[in-house]
């Protein structure tokens, strides 16, 4: 989900980062078939473009790799995502997430939160204002009128103290009381795991002192054809969900919950992303594509809530949450204008997708959404895990 504004192998001290150079269609089919072959791209993730002193704070890269070779790099600023390197249906790996090749990058004015830990709130606050405890708050504005993804200060800018321990890596910060807007001294905890079957597992812990909200996320941008592609059109998803939360033209949802039987957001069977991504809706209109909460089916975390797949690779990716919502957003704002990513590649409309998993958006000002509220003596705990298959 991007603003409208404008909104790993370690070999002897580098990541090797495979990129798909397969040129996808303009507009995607529904047909799911090959529409290129991948061809790997092989170029250097160096750790010494990850090492740097921000807000008077180290900034580091880590990489996380699993018995088969599959790896994760993430770096503490931020916390995020940089590179996800999986195995494709003949066993190379490739990298499926967008980013960036060095620190300083990620601090470019507009940046659209690649990877990034989301916080104190995940996606959009109506102008900015909440109560909570009785009193009133006015966060950050940074998104139009609205408040997107916790503000200016949110926790894509922050640098998180980082312990690495073999396959997982904690990251902590405290958010001083008053940050963005925010109401108590709140101490986060993210721990990213890789397992050994190719999930990587995302756990979220939040205390406050003070009554407050959050909705923590992260905001990964993937393409299994492999980051880098022209398109993820073809790629397939499948999402759980009976109804989506519609939107005004600020992309704030209107309080109601929208059936989507019969709408281009039916992806209750899997179909290609850019099967109907073009179809006169007003949603879509909304959105400039899909950028909207998904209300998911009840699930108790056991079975996945979305399955994306990419015909190029044959890779699919399994996502399980036990959260309420999940904001599929289509790539709608990246404009390949610079080719700054990862590689030199330049990141072009509808090159990758999020799946991010939440609690809804504006729900401190929709009384009938999921509560965000997180009080003294309260802990706040989530998680959410993307498998990678190859088939």
């Amino acid at each position: 989900m991007r603003a409208k504004n404008n909104t790993l192998v370690f070999l002897s001290g580098c990541a090797l980062v495979l990129l798909a150079a397969c040129k996808g269609p303009a507009t995607g089919g529904s047909d799911g078939k090959d529409t290129a072959a991948a061809v790997a791209v092989t170029d250097t993730l160096n750790p010494k473009n990850f090492e740097a002193v921000i807000n008077g704070k180290n900034t580091k890269l880590y990489t996380l790799t699993n018995k088969s070779g599959a790896s994760v790099s993430i770096t503490n600023y931020g916390g995020r995502v940089v590179s996800l390197m999986v195995p494709d249906k003949a066993g190379k790996l490739v990298d499926v997430v967008l980013g960036y090749d060095s620190v300083q990058t990620y601090q470019k004015k507009g940046e659209p939160y690649f990877g990034a830990i989301i916080g104190r709130y995940g996606n959009r606050i109506a102008k900015g204002k909440f109560t909570v405890g009785g009193k009133a708050y006015q966060a950050d504005v940074n998104d139009g009128v609205n408040t997107l993804h916790g503000g200016r200060k949110g926790f894509f800018g922050q640098v998180f103290d980082a312990e690495q321990s073999g396959q997982t890596l904690n990251l902590t910060y405290t958010s001083p009381d008053g940050e963005g807007g925010y109401p108590g001294k709140l101490t986060v905890k993210v721990t990213y795991t890789l397992t050994d079957d190719n999930a990587l597992k995302i756990e979220y812990t939040a205390n406050t002192d003070k009554e407050t909200i959050v909705n923590l996320t992260n905001h990964a941008y993937f393409n299994l054809n492999g980051a880098g592609d022209s398109t993820i059109l073809n790629n397939t998803l499948m999402i759980a969900a009976d109804g989506i939360t519609p939107v005004d033209t600020t992309l704030i949802p209107t309080g109601k919950i929208q059936p989507v039987k019969g709408t281009p957001f039916d992806f209750t069977t899997a179909k290609a992303i850019g099967k109907d991504i073009g179809t006169t809706d007003e949603q879509l209109k909304n959105g400039k594509g899909y950028d909207h909460n998904f209300v998911l089916n009840k699930n108790d975390g056991s079975k996945p809530i979305a399955i994306a797949s990419s015909p190029v690779t044959g890779i699919t990716m399994e996502v399980y949450t036990v959260e309420p919502g999940l904001q599929f957003y289509s790539g709608n704002f990246l404009t390949g204008a610079t080719h700054d990513g990862k590689g030199g590649k330049a990141y072009v409309l509808r090159s990758a997708f999020c799946l991010e998993t939440q609690h809804f958006p504006d729900s401190p000002n929709q009384p009938a959404f999921p509560s965000t509220v997180l009080k003294p003596g309260q802990t706040y705990h989530t998680s959410s895990t993307y498998k990678f298959l190859n088939k």
